[in-house]
């Protein structure tokens, strides 16, 4: 009998294989090692709330369910794409009858500030422990009132070794696999589709083991073929949707523009949404080029403005036309750069008191008493110049202008405006 033709089989082996402790839990030891915080925080049961961050595929669904089981506390899992402020609502009245109740929330950075807000008091309280899947980096995506009361581990791909691993639990334990004679000859091509991604891993396999006759010998030329012809080239709704996009946006960086056309055109081949394309380029134009050449952004928007209107097949020649403008334009990311490096200096220190000239005089009284702005256009001396920023920060550098494209100009304008009160990078 094929097994894999009876319908009683119906679950992924990713589903049918996922571990239930941490015994057969494979990868992230450099989080779940003996004695390692998290460890000690599953053996005590007295777990904080966690983000887990990290690439589709690597366990941390998995990771979320294993350590609820361990801690013998309730579970509750919510999709952040299909879920609303209602449902969190019912979660959290659920949790009234039994404190420190699991909650898992995966993809939690599509969670806008309202929904991220009616989580605060609940997890400040210990009323629910909170669990976050992301595949974006938390700091950028998620509120710091939140992400405060959280802490955060960094999810990697599996090694060639741990698939190895994962293959050969997947043999032992399966239903399915276990009645079959299946030889791990070479996994070199396994491990290079699959990127260290546990369920593409097994899913491979499971789609070797179905095309061949028992025994079964698995071999890089045989998986490279099978590969080949039936797994599709991209899946807009995978993991290549964010790989191939962060090979697109990387060409354009490292100044490749047939690296970025190629990506553009598997990315198009594969029926991609025009507009999440143009998104990123524009995203792109600002955190990269910058203002090297602030024209970058102005015709990133035009691009979507464009492809918005015409939709393909002829928006891709404005996609092609942005994306080779984009890699072949100086760059900076000085302004990434800057406004990152003050939301952390923000978080990481009080709150500095307005310099008195800077303040707003609304009576004379208060204009009488240093209240006083003199307004920029009265004077043109930089003699005359003081700082804008809190008198405990003066001199501080934020913005340091790379002296490229454009930013020459911002380069000389802040020399010549601040002469040395702020640190520049050489031209």
């Amino acid at each position: 009998m094929d097994l894999f033709s009876d319908r009683s089989y119906k679950a992924p082996l990713a589903d049918r294989v996922r571990p239930r402790s941490l015994e057969h839990y494979i990868g992230q030891k450099h989080i779940l090692f003996e004695g390692s915080p998290l460890s000690r925080s599953i053996e005590r049961k007295r777990l904080p709330s966690l983000i887990f961050w990290g690439p589709p595929g690597v366990g941390k669904t998995t990771l979320a369910r294993i350590i609820s089981h361990s801690v013998e506390k309730p579970f509750r899992q919510l999709s952040a794409i299909q879920a609303g402020v209602k449902d969190v609502r019912e979660v959290l009245t659920f949790a009234k009858s039994r404190p420190g109740t699991i909650l898992f929330i995966d993809e939690i950075h599509r969670f806008n500030k309202s929904q991220q807000d009616s989580l605060l008091g609940a997890v400040e309280t210990g009323l629910v422990v909170l669990i976050g899947a992301t595949t974006e980096n938390p700091s950028f995506e998620m509120n710091s009132a939140l992400l405060s009361r959280c802490q955060i581990y960094r999810l990697e791909p599996l090694t060639e070794q741990e698939v190895k691993e994962l293959m050969i639990y997947a043999i032992e334990v399966d239903e399915v696999l276990s009645n079959y004679q299946i030889e791990l000859r070479e996994l070199g091509a396994l491990y290079k589709l699959s990127g260290g991604d546990a369920r593409k891993s097994l899913n491979l396999l499971e789609m070797y083991v179905d095309t061949f006759e028992d025994p079964i010998v698995l071999e890089d030329e045989s998986m490279i073929k099978i590969a080949q012809e039936r797994v599709p080239l991209y899946d807009k709704k995978g993991e290549q949707h964010y790989d191939i996009i962060s090979a697109l946006i990387k060409s354009i960086r490292g100044g490749d523009p047939n690296g970025a056309i190629y990506w553009l055109a598997r990315m198009l081949e594969g029926g991609e949404d025009v507009k999440f394309i143009a998104r990123r380029l524009i995203i792109s134009a600002s955190e990269d080029i910058g203002n090297a050449n602030p024209n970058a952004l102005l015709l990133a928007n035009a691009c979507f403005d464009s492809v918005t209107k015409i939709g393909m097949p002829e928006a891709r020649i404005v996609l092609a036309q942005t994306a080779v403008y984009l890699a072949t334009s100086e760059k900076s990311n000085a302004a990434y750069l800057a406004i990152n490096k003050a939301l952390k200096y923000v978080r990481d220190h009080p709150d500095y008191a307005v310099p008195m000239h800077l303040r707003n005089a609304s009576t004379k009284l208060m204009s009488e008493n240093r209240y006083r702005y003199i307004h920029s256009h009265s004077f043109m001396d930089k003699e005359e110049n003081k700082s804008f920023l809190p008198d405990e920060l003066s001199g501080m550098s934020f913005y340091r202008p790379k002296g490229i494209g454009s930013e020459r100009k911002i380069v000389r304008f802040m020399l010549d405006k601040w002469d040395e009160e702020y640190e520049l990078d050489p031209e």
